[in-house]
This record gives structure tokens, sequence and C-alpha cells, in this order.
């Protein structure tokens, strides 16, 4: 099962996370989820457990709970969506001088 694991200390580690959840079971990945351009922390990751039992007791379990300074919010992930580009950021297609009119 995939565990959203929302609320993350930006002092916390992947590892930090894998021994959270490791108490409920076996863990067959944790991660966390870095911007882009400046590799900090964006504050959420997850945390994928093979069993369903175990996964659902982390989630009961850490919940709320503290993890370096800042509870935790966990639930199952849901599945990704496709979400529509906006084609936002470029602006529109007039360029230069006065948006595209001639000069004079």
């Amino acid at each position: 099962m995939n565990i959203y694991v929302g609320n993350i200390s930006r002092t916390a580690t992947e590892q930090d996370l894998k021994d959270a959840f490791a108490a409920f079971g076996e863990v067959s990945s944790s991660s966390i989820i870095k911007d882009k351009f400046s590799g900090e922390s964006r504050g959420f990751g997850f945390v994928e457990m093979p069993n369903k039992e175990e996964a659902d007791k982390a989630i009961a379990g850490l919940n709320g709970k503290d993890l370096k300074g800042r509870p935790l919010t966990v639930n199952e992930a849901r599945p990704r969506t496709d979400r529509p580009r906006t084609g936002g950021g470029a602006g529109g297609g007039r360029g230069g001088f006065g948006g595209g009119r001639g000069r004079y």
C-alpha cells in the first residue's frame, strides 16, 4: 500500500520516515518529495508498505504523531490523476514593443 505522509519537518530524512513506519511492519520504500530547483523538502512524502494490514496500523498509529517537532498527516495515498496542463507562465503570443503593434 502506498501511504501519503504530510507535514514532514524540513529536518526529517527518508530514513527517519522509514524507521517510524518500520515499527508497524515491513517498509518497501520511503521518499520525501523535494523541490526540483532548490533541492529542499516540500514537506510531504510517501511510504510503501507491502502488507495492507500493517499499513493500516501504521496510518492509525502515526497520523497526528510528532516527528522531528511536527505532527504528521498520514493516510492512504490516492492514485495520481493526470491534470490538464494550463499553458500558464509564458504569457500570450504578442511579443516585443507595444504588444505586437507597429512601432509608428
